[in-house]
Order: C-alpha cells, then sequence, then structure tokens
C-alpha cells in the first residue's frame, strides 16, 4: 500500500503514475510480463551495488529530458548518444527517467540506453507496484528506484525483497531522518539521500550532510540532486558518500559528456 497523499507535487505525480500503470496492467497482465521474461532469454543482470561499492568516486549519471520544476532540460534529447557520452566520461552507471507525464521519459529510453552502454543501468521512476518491478528487469533495467516517501513499510519491503529475486538491487531514496529509520530496518543496501524535496522541489545539500552519520558503514551511501562542482563531491565524499547522481547540471549543460568529466574523474572540462 502507498502512504496517504496530501495534495503535494510528488503525490499529483504519483496519482498521474498509478492510473498509467492501472492501464497498462490491463493491456499486459503480470503473470504474462512474467512468462514472457521467463521464458525469453533476458540480458544479464550488470552489478549495479558493485560499481558503487568500488574505491573512488562512482557517478551514476542521469538522463532526462524534463523535470516539474524547470520544465523541459534538453531539446536535442537523444539518451543512446548522452549515455554513451557518458560513460566514455566516466560514469560508473547509467539513471534513465522513465515516467511520461511529468519528466517526459519512456521506458524505450532505458532500452536504447542498455543497448549503447556496457554500465549498469538504474530506472528511474516512481515504482509502487511488483508489475513495475518485472517491466523493468523485462527492459533490460539493471536496478530500480525506490522513494519511501510514496511506500509503507511492507510494500518497501516486498518490492525490495522482489528486486533481489530478478537479481536487481535497488536504490532506495529517503529525504528525513524518519525515512531514513524506515529504510534501514527495510534491510536496503543502496541508500540514497535525495537533497530535493519532492513534496516542494527545494534542494539544499544540507540534507546529505544532516542524514550520512546515520547511514552505517556497511551501506552504499549516494547522495542525489543539487550536485554542480567537484567541490560539492569532495565535501560528501569526505562526510562518508560512496556515489553521487547527478541529472539536471549535466542534462542543461552544452557539452554532457565534458560537464560529466571532471566530476566523475576530478580531470578539467
Amino acid at each position: 500500500m502507498a502512504l496517504e497523499a496530501t495534495g503535494t507535487i510528488l503525490d499529483k505525480i504519483v496519482a498521474a503514475r498509478r492510473a498509467a500503470v492501472d492501464h497498462r496492467k490491463r493491456v499486459l497482465p503480470q503473470i504474462a510480463l512474467r512468462m514472457a521474461l521467463e521464458k525469453g532469454t533476458p540480458q544479464p543482470v550488470r552489478d549495479f551495488l558493485a560499481v558503487l561499492a568500488r574505491e573512488g568516486v562512482s557517478v551514476i549519471a542521469e538522463v532526462k529530458k524534463a523535470s516539474p520544476s524547470r520544465g523541459l532540460l534538453r531539446a536535442d534529447y537523444v539518451p543512446a548518444d548522452l549515455a554513451a557520452q557518458f560513460e566514455s566520461s566516466g560514469a560508473a552507471a547509467i539513471s534513465v527517467l522513465t515516467e511520461e507525464e511529468f519528466f517526459q521519459g519512456a521506458l524505450e529510453h532505458l532500452k536504447q540506453v542498455r543497448a549503447a552502454t556496457s554500465v549498469p543501468v538504474l530506472r528511474k521512476d516512481f515504482l509502487f507496484d511488483p508489475w513495475q518491478i518485472w517491466e523493468a528487469r523485462a527492459a533490460g533495467a539493471d536496478s530500480f528506484l525506490l522513494i519511501a516517501a510514496i511506500l509503507d513499510d511492507a510494500l518497501l519491503g516486498e518490492l525490495l525483497a522482489l528486486g533481489r529475486t530478478l537479481g536487481m538491487e535497488p536504490l532506495v531514496e529517503v529525504h528525513s531522518r524518519p525515512e531514513l529509520d524506515r529504510v534501514l530496518a527495510s534491510g536496503a543496501t543502496i541508500v540514497g539521500v535525495n537533497n530535493r524535496d519532492l513534496r516542494t522541489f527545494e534542494v539544499s545539500l544540507e540534507t546529505s550532510l544532516e542524514l550520512i552519520d546515520a547511514i552505517p558503514d556497511d551501506a552504499v551511501a549516494v547522495a542525489e540532486s543539487g550536485l554542480r562542482t567537484r567541490a560539492d563531491i569532495d565535501r560528501l565524499a569526505g562526510a562518508g558518500f560512496d556515489a553521487f547522481l547527478i541529472g539536471e547540471h549535466l542534462m542543461t549543460s552544452e557539452d554532457p559528456g565534458a560537464a560529466l568529466r571532471p566530476l566523475a574523474r576530478g580531470e578539467d572540462a
């Protein structure tokens, strides 16, 4: 069960997503989706956890066309080309926005990115139904995002377990200490702190700094949103973060690959 709606931007996105998923489930029931995946030859899962846990800076570079707060981010949006640039510029993994209405994404974008790269690919969306996890794996996703703010404890545990059954360790995202406590109790291995409050879309790096001490050393800690400079990354790495998800800064740069290099490798753009 999802958590109770409170009329925020996040609630509007989730409501729209729920209607879209309900429609798609009628077209392709979960049992048919599972059978197609199990009888086919699914692409091997790339190890998302391993690339984030390795020594040094690990950057998850995100491809997304638009956002609710800023509108269109990139008119010349070719996900496969962007992802290839990011991989060659040092990205450890690629995140793909697949939500259609508010971010102008598509599951097809994830398939294109998976075919164009050799690094793990994360499905970033508003996921609250096991059907969406099966859909992500069928599309070639190696991991997926779970947002604690929209999931109760039972559903969070169910989706986390399903991901592991399919070989996909999810990135579980929090924005507050109560959410973090819930996520740690669920047994999540990859914990993301979103510096953007999805209820208001305001961003502050202080959110990560306030929560890092409560993330245990045996979890992979990921800082998300609001990262623009190598100094931001060095500051958060020094505080204890292992990996960094960067999207809008890259999407709004004239040369996204060049913008990533100093962040991922410490090189000049």
